[in-house]
């Protein structure tokens, strides 16, 4: 169980797997979100929409991307749509809060699909004018010449992956963009959506030293936005770049280096006014991701689209348990089974009360506030945040440590627990297990 938690934790965020904020936004408040496995089942969910095209795969990528054979847009888009309505009748969810178009490539999508699905979402669901809606964006001149369709069509928000602004990396990472076009592309998101476009940049690149990656993120502070999400490139088994490591044509900086390179990106994000509000997230102004936000705090997700993932109750079937939901990964044989039987559900899950735990736990404590101990109990009623860590030896010296704080707030990493935060949550998630099997 601990396994299934922990690669929960790491899967939401490579779709990847944004309105729970500000009351003066017009948004849903949190005070809406209802108990998880209670009679009052939650009415509300955020959407994620998994478009599985790219024109080429980057040497780091395992994510589910294919290139197109021919072009079926029309087909993706009518299935698209039709297992949002299939999904959302099947969960009973009232209100959407936000969706995400990520993939894939969705910047490749015509600008029709992205207004189609958000009308298909309006026929099933309350979606707000002022409800989050995040397209993923590949810096390049098409993504760019697309934006404003992009806007028109219902988009609020841009994620533009930039990953780097060095011609080398980017090519050893099999980016099809240029620095200058991804500046480009963040200047044009900008101007169309100010205050609303996050870019991602990877660090711990081939040959990347902890100087070079300070100077590059500086160059990129002077231009973006109000929003930086930071990844640690990672090798991944079967991928381009893994087999030039293993083959000796590529080095990757020490573990040591990457860990220095991570705090100077959360010092220099810092004094340039940007909070870490999330492990690999921050943010200016307030100017949050309400769609992630909602992961990590174990809200409901419908996923659409081939391979996506989703948690919520199946209400419309009599559902009173939460699910965990995969699609079917190959895009044609997504496509024939949405045809069928108006969606393509490959794996269905129900998660036990312990499991519900587990998620909620490894995704709140990614959050920099942790869990409080109000949001704990909607969905551990009987026992409590102190009950559950509190009186464990390992969990004392962690908190003895400063990692780890427990207090009247709530359960949370402090600064440097956070930058442990892999090596933190082993030990409480044994707890957890523990604490819940001797009450079962």
């Amino acid at each position: 169980m601990i396994k299934h938690a922990l690669h929960a934790a790491r899967r939401a965020f490579s779709p990847g797997l944004r309105c729970f904020s500000e009351a003066s936004g017009g948004e849903i408040s949190e005070d809406v979100f209802e108990r998880a496995g209670s009679p009052r089942l939650t009415k509300q969910a955020s959407l994620y929409v998994h478009w599985p095209y790219c024109l080429r795969r980057c040497s780091y990528c395992n994510f589910n991307k294919y290139i197109p054979r021919e072009n079926n847009d029309p087909m993706m888009t009518e299935c698209l749509q039709r297992e949002t309505e299939t999904l959302l009748q099947l969960s009973q969810v009232s209100c959407i809060t936000s969706v995400f178009f990520g993939g894939g490539t969705p910047s490749l999508a015509h600008p029709s699909t992205i207004a189609a699905v958000l009308e298909s979402v309006s026929r099933r669901a309350y979606l707000s004018d002022k409800a989050e809606v995040t397209l993923e964006v590949n810096p390049t001149p098409v993504g760019k010449s697309k934006l404003e369709d992009y806007c028109r069509a219902g988009v609020n928000r841009f994620s533009i992956g930039v990953q780097s602004l060095q011609d080398g990396d980017l090519k050893i990472l099999g980016r099809d963009h240029s620095p200058h076009q991804a500046l480009q592309t963040v200047e044009e998101a900008r101007r169309l959506c100010p205050g609303r476009v996050s870019v991602d940049v990877m660090f711990g690149r081939p040959k990347q030293s902890a100087e070079s990656w300070e100077n590059e993120l500086s160059e990129l502070l002077r231009v973006c936005d109000d929003h930086v999400s930071l990844y640690q490139l990672t090798l991944e088994r079967g991928t381009q770049l893994f087999k030039q490591v293993l083959g000796g044509e590529v080095t990757m900086p020490a573990e040591d280096v990457t860990a220095e390179m991570y705090q100077c990106a959360r010092r220099t994000l810092h004094q340039h006014g940007f909070l870490q509000y999330e492990v690999s997230n921050f943010a200016r102004h307030k100017a949050v991701s309400h769609h992630n936000t909602s992961y990590w705090k174990g809200r409901q997700y419908i996923g659409v689209g081939p391979g996506a993932h989703g948690r919520f109750v199946p209400r419309g079937e009599g559902g009173v348990v939460r699910e965990a939901r995969t699609q079917t990964l190959e895009p044609d044989v997504w496509i024939r089974e949405v045809q069928q039987r108006g969606h393509g559900t490959r794996r269905r899950i129900q998660l036990s009360h312990l499991e519900l735990l587990e998620e909620v736990l490894v995704m709140g404590m990614r959050m920099s506030k942790g869990i409080n101990h109000k949001h704990w109990e909607l969905f551990s009623p009987q026992l409590g945040l102190h009950e559950v860590f509190g009186t464990s030896n390992d969990i004392q010296e962690l908190l003895q440590s400063g990692q780890l704080i427990l207090d009247d707030r709530g359960l949370r990493c402090s600064w440097d627990g956070l930058a442990l935060l892999d090596s933190i949550l082993p030990a409480l998630l044994v707890m957890l297990e523990r604490q819940i099997s001797q009450r079962d």
